[in-house]
């Protein structure tokens, strides 16, 4: 008895679209195709023909109306949305991939900041909808970067009349005083990282006259003591350096027309021994709270190299293995790291 053979079918990509932008240069986009998918992929001119199981030539057929929803955007489409594209497919979400992939955060320079993985659009989306959200995630997550745009667009949007950015000098035990230099001297290296994203979505010339005129605040956490936070963006990063006391503090800074967001990785807490990490503990203290939402992200949403990823997945499994530690004897990676 023959086998009977898949029919095939044929999807038609319109005239105007550009069909190296949908096979990919060299045709990788189609070679990512033909290994993500049991179906064999034929192309004459603009007619793309697929033949395999049905269910895997109907994901293939979804993929391929993904990428051209995409580019008639205006957005360019490389090998790695293709892979983000069949990861979400794959992971049988109700969002499209091209929703998340082409809404647009910011923009600055012709160069546009926008999620790229399912949950990055979900972080993003609850920063919208509530109060105070957490993300939390390992480095590269886009967490601290993603709201510090979220914070830029509402600042532009004239939602907040300013912002504010602070982190924990945990490497200095926030006992600044004992390090040589001036104040300002002393504080930069734990805040140069926030400096580096706003020079990515602000135009250069601008950030220091912000700055001057308090409208952008970047400061120690040790500075939000005592003070109320009206109508303003506020970004806690490296939470997990802060213990329960100030990461109390910190919260009870929200003011009336305030938004925060709280960001850290507490697979990374630097603080001495003994010491809680207070967003270790925060959740549990604040689960069940109304307008307060916690967003976890993972390796898979890591937006960088693409080797990173695999570098923070293979170091969970390893980490997986291993006996539980106290927190002081974990080790560091380089401060700044978290994005």
């Amino acid at each position: 008895m023959t086998e009977t053979p898949y029919p095939s079918h044929t999807v038609v990509v319109p005239n105007s679209i550009d069909m190296v932008s949908v096979l990919g240069p060299g045709d990788e986009h189609l070679g990512l195709i033909e290994r993500a998918f049991k179906a064999d992929v034929h192309v004459r001119g603009n007619r793309i023909t697929l033949t395999g199981e049905p269910a895997e030539v109907a994901l293939a057929e979804r993929l391929l109306d993904e990428i051209v929803t995409i580019i008639r955007t205006g957005q360019g489409v490389t090998t790695e949305t293709v892979e983000r594209i069949i990861s979400m497919m794959r992971a049988e979400t109700t969002e499209r991939p091209a929703d998340v992939l082409s809404l647009n955060i910011l923009s600055n320079r012709g160069r546009t900041i926008r999620p790229k993985t399912l949950n990055q659009k979900r972080y993003v989306d609850s920063i919208d909808k509530h109060t105070i959200t957490f993300g939390i995630g390992p480095a590269g997550t886009g967490k601290t970067y993603l709201a510090m745009a979220k914070a830029v667009q509402a600042l532009q949007a004239k939602d907040v009349s300013r912002i504010i950015l602070t982190r924990p000098a945990v490497e200095a035990g926030e006992r600044l005083g004992f390090l040589p230099g001036t104040l300002s001297e002393k504080i930069d290296p734990y805040l140069r990282p926030l400096y580096d994203a706003l020079h990515d979505m602000l135009d250069p010339e601008t950030i220091p006259k912000l700055l001057a005129a308090g409208t952008i605040e970047v400061a120690p956490l040790a500075y939000m003591r005592g003070r109320t936070l009206n109508d303003a963006f506020i970004i806690l990063d490296e939470a997990q350096n802060t213990s329960p006391e100030q990461m109390k503090m910190f919260l009870t800074r929200l003011g009336f027309g305030s938004k925060i967001v709280v960001t850290g990785d507490v697979t990374q807490v630097d603080l001495p021994g003994g010491v809680q990490s207070g967003l270790r503990v925060v959740e549990g203290i604040l689960d069940g709270v109304e307008d307060v939402v916690f967003n976890r992200l993972t390796a898979n949403d890591v937006v960088r190299h693409r080797l990173v990823g695999r570098i923070v997945a293979a170091y969970d499994a390893f980490d997986a293995t291993q006996p539980e530690r106290p927190s002081h004897q974990r080790d560091s990676r380089p401060r700044g790291t978290t994005r």
